[in-house]
Parts: structure tokens; sequence; C-alpha cells
């Protein structure tokens, strides 16, 4: 299981933002609509749970686990590449995983350095930027690079971002989506912004 080394700057203003990384030499590398299915483990295990994500490309399943809320390297992963997101979902169904709920964010993803920061706009709450590394010294020298320190993230996962800082468990919301509108816009955006990259 590897370990994910990230950590969030909540409530940015995204135009600025990207200015800013770009100014920083940070190079665009995608942006797509990400769907996925969030299952519990059965019976429930705290802090592990198992979801299906795709970006309309690629289509991925695995385990996530929580270790510490509070640190950089706060999750491990277990991940494997799927070739079918509905496929995969009734797979899962007849093994008995049904999904809790259903969620989807849009995503720009950028690499400085040795670094990842994605953009990501979720449903109900404001955009953030994720900033993560192979190691620990490489979030934190981008950190340091984009004028901000440890003091200025949170490494908390998105469930803990919704009920920690802004009120709303997610888990209770069965559905977590754009409106129909704006799905529909997404899309069509997405598919603008693939024959540009």
């Amino acid at each position: 299981m590897s370990n994910e080394k990230k950590v969030t700057i909540l409530e940015i203003d995204e135009k600025n933002f990207i200015s800013h990384i770009l100014n920083k030499g940070a190079v665009k590398q995608d942006e797509f609509l990400q769907r996925r299915f969030v299952y519990d483990f059965n019976p429930v295990i705290p802090n592990k749970w198992i979801y299906l994500r795709t970006n309309g490309e690629k289509t991925t399943l695995t385990i996530k686990e929580i270790k510490d809320r509070n640190a950089i390297d706060e999750t491990g992963a277990l991940e494997v590449e799927v070739d079918d997101f509905d496929v995969t979902n009734e797979i899962l169904n007849k093994l008995g995983f049904i999904a809790s709920n259903y969620q989807e964010n849009y995503r720009k993803v950028f690499i400085l350095d040795n670094t990842e920061i994605s953009i990501d706009s979720w449903p109900l709450i404001p955009v953030y930027a994720e900033v993560e590394g192979k190691s620990d010294r490489d979030v934190i020298n981008t950190l340091n690079k984009l004028g901000y320190s440890l003091n200025d993230v949170t490494a908390l996962d998105i469930e803990f971002i919704y009920e920690k800082i802004y009120g709303i468990d997610m888990k209770r919301i069965k559905k977590l989506k754009f409106s129909d509108s704006s799905y529909e816009s997404m899309v069509e955006h997405n598919k603008q912004v693939k024959q540009k990259l």
C-alpha cells in the first residue's frame, strides 16, 4: 500500500491561485470531471473504505486507509486500474459491496517541480488546492515556493473537510453532485480542454 503525501490549501481564489502557480513555473497537465462511488467494508472498518473513481478516461478501484488525519503522510492507498466504471460497480454490488454514496468533483491538475498541484471544485464548499508529492520534503518545498507554510494548510481528507470545516456530513448525502446544467457545462468544457492539451 502506497502512502499519499499531500496537504490541502482551503478556500483559494481559483483564478488568482492558477495565475500564481503558473508564474512559479507550474505546467497544466489535465482537467476533468471525476465521478466516484464510495463503499464501506463489510463489516465496517473505521478509517478504511473502498472507492471506484473515473475521470472519463481512467477508472481506478482503490482501498483507502487514514493513518493520521493531522500529518502530511496521512493516507495509505492500494489501487488498481479497471476497464469499466459501471461494470466494476456491478461486480462490487454482486460481491456485497453497495455504494454508500455517489460523489463528483471537478479537478485541474498542474505539475510543479516534484509535486502535483490539484485544484478541486466540490458541490457545496469553496474551491481548494491539494499539493501532493513523493516525500514530505517535496510537499514542503512546493508550499514554501508558493509562499505557504504548514501553518496555512490542513491534512484533513475530503470527508473531514466537509464535516469539520463546513459542518456538512457528506456520508448523509447519497448523491453529492453538481446540478445537471453545471454537469453538462463541465463535460463540454472538459472536451474542449482535452482538444487543447
